[in-house]
C-alpha cells in the first residue's frame, strides 16, 4: 500500500527515476527500484507498508519527521534514515521549513541482513559524520541511472554498498557511551588480542578490569558486535590459521599454542569457522 503526495514532484528541482533490474542484477547485485531528489514548497507526506523494498533517505535541507511502527523521529538537515518498507511507515515534511530529500529504494543481495545488522547497532534515524559522502553516493546513483551508463547496474551496486557502509559505521558509540567506558572496553578488547592463548574467562576479565560480568558482557557486545567468547575463539582461530600455513607444527601443537587444551575442540571450532578441517585448510593454502 502506498499513499504519496505527488504535488511535491511538480517542483522543477524534483526528479524520480524508476528502474527494473536485469537478471544478473536481480540475482547477484544490490539494485535500485527507484531513486531521486525532491524539493518541496509545502508540507509533503508519504505513507506505505508491505512494500518489498529498503529505503535510505538523506535530508539535504529543511525539516520533517519519520514514524515507523510505534516510534516517531524528528528529522533535520544532515540526518538520514534507513528503513525496511515492509513495515508500516510514514514520513512528512515540515510545513514551516519544507525539506529537500535525496533517496534510494533498493533491494537484492543481502539487503535484509545489512538492515538487521544496522538496527542491532543503531536507530532508523542516524547522522553520519560524512553526510556529504551520502549525498555524493545517492547523486551518483541518480546520474549513472539517468544517463544510462553501460555499467549502471554494477556501479549502482557498488554505490549502494558504499551507502550501507556509511550507515553501518556511524559512530554510535560516541553517542551512547561515555569515554571512560569506551576506554575500558577498548582495554579489554586489546587485552584479549594480546592474551588469547592464555586461560581467559569472563571472571578473570571482569576481575582484571574491575567491571561486573553482566555489564561487561552486555556493553562489549553493543560496541564490538560480538561476545567476548567469540572474540577469544576468533583470535585463536586466526593464529591457528597462521601456524597451519607457515609452520610444520602438528595440529595438536597448534591447538595448544592457540590456547585450546583439547585438540578435538580446536578442530571442531576450526571446522565451524572455516567449513574445512585443519588438514584441508593447510593443504589448500600450501598446494
Amino acid at each position: 500500500m502506498e499513499k504519496t503526495d505527488t504535488k511535491s514532484f511538480k517542483n522543477k528541482l524534483s526528479k524520480r527515476i524508476i528502474s527494473t533490474p536485469g537478471p544478473a542484477a536481480k540475482n547477484t547485485f544490490f539494485y535500485i527500484q527507484e531513486t531521486g531528489c525532491m524539493k518541496t514548497d509545502e508540507a509533503a507526506t508519504t505513507q506505505r507498508q508491505n512494500l518489498d523494498s529498503f529505503l535510505i533517505v538523506a535530508v539535504v535541507s529543511g525539516k520533517g519527521e519519520l514514524t515507523i511502527g510505534n516510534d516517531t523521529f524528528p528529522l533535520s538537515k544532515g540526518e538520514c534514515f534507513f528503513i525496511d518498507c515492509r513495515e508500516s511507515h510514514f514520513y512528512k515534511s515540515s510545513s514551516k521549513d519544507p525539506w529537500e530529500l535525496l533517496w534510494v529504494h533498493f533491494n537484492g543481495a543481502t539487503s535484509k541482513q545489512y538492515y538487521d545488522y544496522f538496527l542491532s547497532q543503531s536507530k532508523n534515524v542516524f547522522r553520519p559524520p560524512s553526510f556529504d559522502r551520502v549525498v555524493s553516493a545517492i547523486t551518483e546513483i541518480i546520474n549513472v541511472n539517468e544517463f544510462k551508463n553501460p555499467n549502471a547496474e554494477i556501479l549502482t551496486s557498488k554505490l549502494i554498498v558504499d551507502l550501507l557502509t556509511l550507515a553501518l559505521t556511524v559512530n554510535t558509540a560516541d553517542q551512547q557511551y561515555d569515554s571512560a567506558l569506551k576506554q575500558k572496553l577498548a582495554a579489554v578488547h586489546n587485552y584479549i588480542d594480546d592474551h588469547f592463548s592464555e586461560d581467559l574467562s569472563l571472571e578473570k576479565l571482569s576481575s582484571e578490569f574491575y567491571i561486573s560480568k553482566f555489564y561487561l558482557t552486555r556493553e562489549y557486545k553493543k560496541i564490538y558486535g560480538m561476545t567476548i567468547f567469540q572474540h577469544i575463539i576468533t583470535s585463536r582461530i586466526n593464529y591457528g590459521k597462521k601456524l597451519l600455513r607457515f609452520s610444520d607444527k602438528s595440529v595438536e601443537e597448534i591447538a595448544h599454542l592457540c590456547g585450546f587444551n583439547d585438540q578435538s575442540y580446536f578442530a571442531r571450532q576450526f571446522k565451524k569457522a572455516e567449513n574445512l578441517t585443519c588438514f584441508s585448510y593447510r593443504k589448500m593454502w600450501r598446494d
